[in-house]
C-alpha cells in the first residue's frame, strides 16, 4: 500500500462516524439509507463520509436493481493491519532483546556491598 492511500485511508479512520460505518458494513453490506439509521445526522452526510471511505479504498459500491449497495473492502483493511503488525513486530523484537539483557545482567553476580558499620559498634 502506497504512502498516499495510506495517508486517506488513516484519515478516513480518523472520523468516529466512519469507524461505525466500518463496524456496520464488517456484518454485510448496507444501503445508505441503512447505514444512516444510527446516526442523527442527514443521509447527505452519511453520504459524504461513505464517499471519503470509497475515496480511501476502504469501501466499494455495487448495483443491485435499485440498490447501491456499500461492501467493506477487507483487502484494504488487511494492507492496513499489515502495515500496523511491521512496526508492532519490530517493537516486539526490540522489547524481547531488552528482556534478554535485562535477564543476562540479573544473571551476573555483583560484587558484595560494603558493610555498614552501625554507629553503636563504632562507638564502643
Amino acid at each position: 500500500m502506497d504512502d498516499d492511500r495510506l495517508d486517506r485511508a488513516f484519515v478516513a479512520l480518523g472520523d468516529p462516524v466512519r469507524r461505525a460505518i466500518i463496524a456496520r458494513l464488517s456484518r454485510g453490506p448496507a444501503t445508505v439509507g441503512e447505514l444512516a439509521e444510527p446516526f442523527p445526522i442527514t443521509m447527505q452526510a452519511v453520504s459524504r463520509h461513505i464517499k471519503v471511505l470509497e475515496d480511501a479504498g476502504l469501501v466499494t459500491r455495487s448495483r443491485d436493481a435499485q440498490r447501491r449497495p456499500v461492501h467493506l473492502d477487507a483487502a484494504a483493511l488487511e494492507d492496513l493491519t499489515a502495515w500496523i503488525d511491521r512496526y508492532r513486530l519490530d517493537a516486539e523484537r526490540a522489547y524481547r532483546r531488552l528482556d534478554a539483557v535485562l535477564a543476562a545482567a540479573a544473571s551476573v553476580p555483583t560484587a558484595a556491598a560494603p558493610r555498614r558499620t552501625d554507629t553503636k559498634e563504632k562507638e564502643s
